[in-house]
């Protein structure tokens, strides 16, 4: 793992990895209304729909999207850090999505991933870095600077 300053969309990366929670609304659209899954939604219009039918058919993992599903150059993975919206980040559930994560990576690719559960998940970097730190250096976790939440 690499930490970086900068912006998740902009950062050069061949996957971009957003956090989320396991949430899915009675329409079966996934809950994705802060932080970067909100603005994964503004990108990307079918996601909170794709990923309510993926939460509901596999759980509350890392799900990978590809470039055609969502029809961007680039394929996107989610990261689970809440079980539900609105509580704080689980970091025994950040710990199983770095798991998940990994066993997913291609050496060859640059994946972005923001500072799991630090924003909207009320989480310190002090109690997430050691569950993240052993990712491979191919994982760029992004900073988005001072006194930033997301990248609005």
């Amino acid at each position: 793992m690499i930490e970086v300053v900068g912006n998740l969309w902009s950062y050069p990366a061949d996957f971009r990895v957003i956090t989320t929670n396991g949430t899915v609304k009675a329409n079966g659209c996934a809950v994705m209304g802060r932080g970067c899954a909100r603005e994964a939604t503004l990108r990307y219009p079918t996601l909170s729909r794709l990923l309510g039918e993926r939460l509901r058919a596999r759980g509350n993992h890392v799900h990978f999207f590809s470039d055609q599903e969502l029809g961007d150059r680039l394929g996107l993975f989610t990261f689970p850090v809440k079980h539900d919206w609105h509580d704080p980040a689980d970091l025994a559930l950040i710990e199983q999505s770095t798991a998940e994560l990994a066993r997913q990576l291609l050496a060859s690719s640059i994946y972005v991933l923001p500072r799991p559960g630090c924003g909207n998940g009320q989480r310190t970097w002090d109690e997430v870095r050691p569950l993240v730190a052993g990712l491979p250096d191919n994982v760029h976790v992004i900073d988005f600077g001072p006194g930033k939440k997301e990248n609005g």
